[in-house]
């Protein structure tokens, strides 16, 4: 009989986000689930990691199943390398992060704990795939994830990715019926315009709050958030290699080391 994949699951909302309890539900027909999820929420933590402070795991079970959860003090990027280092019996053989309460598209992606979570899965060289829905609320409804959550999930169990690549799933916001389908994308040149709100607190002391809009600037048609607002399901292929490699050559043509005889 053929072992069941097990398949690692968090997300940067908590362990209680109605969001992470849809994408459980959906993982169980799949295989063994393994829930390894920050305590409280952790959104737009980015990549960060616990490094001046302990980390403390919980076995905790808060819906019926035979999932096996742990509560984490840490950000989703800890609780990945936590589940990989010290709480899995062996590797899983896929990491899904989510569902994300909110959008992840653009440039959103490098904000995310969700997609933080997969990045770091996929630097294990484990395949990983971050979901998201368009519906900040904690109310949202996830229902018209589901079908497209299994049917990404499982294809990436079918065909691998490459390495040292994730996918960044973007779901819009509506009814399963509205939604037109999966077209795999770019990500979207767009950005926040953002500013800081200026208020005093009772003692006279100054403080912010971040405020902003999000400006798309990309007229493409291949784009995530083009997708999105066509009603289609966004899946952008990213990667953690940050390297410029199309500037290179550019750099090399810069006689650096003459510069730096220069200046000395």
């Amino acid at each position: 009989m053929k072992k069941k994949p097990l398949i690692l699951v968090t997300n940067d909302d908590g362990i209680t986000a109605p969001g992470l309890r849809t994408l459980i539900e959906v993982m169980k027909t799949i295989g063994e689930v393994v829930v390894v999820a920050p305590d409280s929420p952790q959104s737009a933590m980015g990549h960060a990691i616990t490094i001046n402070s302990t980390l403390y795991v919980e076995a905790v079970h808060i819906d019926t199943g035979d999932q096996k959860e742990y509560s984490c003090s840490g950000t989703p990027a800890d609780c990945v390398k936590l589940a990989v280092k010290q709480l899995l019996g062996r590797r899983p053989d896929i990491c899904v992060s989510g569902i994300n309460h909110g959008s992840n598209s653009s440039i959103n992606v490098i904000y995310s704990g969700t997609m933080s979570a997969a990045l770091e899965a996929g630097i294990e060289g484990i395949p990983a795939v971050g979901f998201s829905l368009c519906d900040y609320k904690w109310t949202a409804n996830f229902e018209a994830c589901k079908s497209y959550v299994k049917t990404i999930v499982e294809n990436v169990l079918e065909h691998g990715l490459p390495n040292g690549v994730v996918l960044n799933v973007n779901i819009p916001n509506l009814a399963k019926d509205d939604i037109k389908g999966i077209r795999v994308s770019r990500q979207a040149k767009a950005n926040w315009e953002e500013e800081f709100d200026k208020r005093k607190n009772p003692q006279g002391r100054d403080y912010y709050w971040l405020t902003g809009k999000f400006v798309n600037l990309d007229n493409g048609e291949d784009t995530d958030e083009w997708a999105l607002e066509h009603g289609y399901v966004s899946v952008v292929p990213v990667q953690f290699d940050l390297t410029a490699h199309h500037c290179i050559q550019n750099l090399n043509s810069w006689n650096l080391n003459e510069l730096k005889k220069k200046y000395l």
